[in-house]
């Protein structure tokens, strides 16, 4: 039998060898990029961008996987995209880097043409946000800022729309958020126009973008709810608070699919749980009329 003291080294031990593999796994999880693919198919979409594939990111924060992000760079050049779009916080407004969130934006060009929206985090620093946007539209970023672009191939056209983060009108206050984005959709949305992509930041507004019927939504911010549960899903995400209800993957109403991205890098918390940074490949495919 052993004694007591030897079977408290026994458990202190295997403790330590749990806490250190968990502490392995998690800092692994935290740099383990992975792409995430998903279909979107509608009869409005115009026959020319049947099999068109949207590239996703969201939520960078300045991080960088691999030595001048090339780990990220790699993955995106791998899924061979037509489009790249990024929602947001391309910067961190704690930690700002915007040589770093250039850096990226100058490599991700030569891969497919990139469409940019605004987070919260770029409301914060409005002086750093002043030089990326600056940057980034020298490097041949499309920056929209309420506006819209059109993608155009064999005679039509996808039409992207982009709106600004709320907290350019609202600051870090709560403040009526779906008010402010309704007021700057109503101006952006066109009567009966074709399949349209729409950028945002916020996932929490869906049922706002829902209501102004464009076809798909890319989303970010909610970290994918940072720490992720088995059978569960995110435990926290800004301006959902605890299990919010988008947290990452795919979402319907209506006529309207929302895709939210888990992000890339982290913020206010320095680390995330069970919850690889990803990036979602979208390809549109054109659906027969029943």
């Amino acid at each position: 039998m052993p004694t007591k003291k030897k079977t408290r080294r026994v458990l202190a031990a295997a403790g330590v060898s749990v806490l250190t593999a968990q502490a392995v796994w998690t800092a692994w999880g935290n740099t383990a990029l992975q792409c995430n693919a998903y279909t979107v198919s509608s009869p409005r979409l115009p026959a020319p961008f049947d099999g068109c594939r949207i590239a996703h990111l969201s939520d960078l924060h300045n991080a960088e996987l691999g030595e001048g992000n090339e780990a990220l760079l790699a993955l995106l050049r791998e899924a061979t995209p037509d489009v790249i779009a990024i929602t947001g916080d391309l910067i961190d407004s704690r930690r700002t880097d915007v040589a770093v969130a250039l850096e990226f934006a100058a490599q991700a060009v030569q891969i497919a043409p990139c469409y940019y929206v605004t987070g919260n985090h770029e409301a914060r620093v409005p002086a750093e946000y002043a030089a990326l946007k600056t940057g980034l539209t020298a490097l041949g970023v499309t920056v929209l800022e309420n506006d819209r672009a059109a993608v155009t191939k064999d005679g039509a056209a996808l039409t992207i729309l982009g709106v600004r983060d709320p907290s350019f009108q609202t600051g870090d206050q709560p403040g009526d958020t779906a008010a402010v984005m309704a007021a700057q959709l109503q101006e952006l949305v066109g009567e009966g126009e074709g399949f349209t992509v729409l950028l945002s930041h916020r996932p929490e507004l869906f049922a706002t973008y829902a209501g102004f019927g464009v076809d798909l939504v890319l989303t970010g911010h909610a970290h994918g709810g940072q720490f992720r549960l088995p059978f569960v899903g995110g435990v926290l995400a800004p301006n959902q608070g605890f299990f919010p209800p988008y947290d990452a993957g795919a979402y319907t109403q209506g006529e309207t699919t929302m895709l939210v991205s888990r992000g890339i890098g982290n913020s206010l918390f320095p680390f995330r749980f069970n919850n690889r940074p990803e990036i979602l490949l979208v390809e549109l495919h054109r659906q027969a009329n029943p």
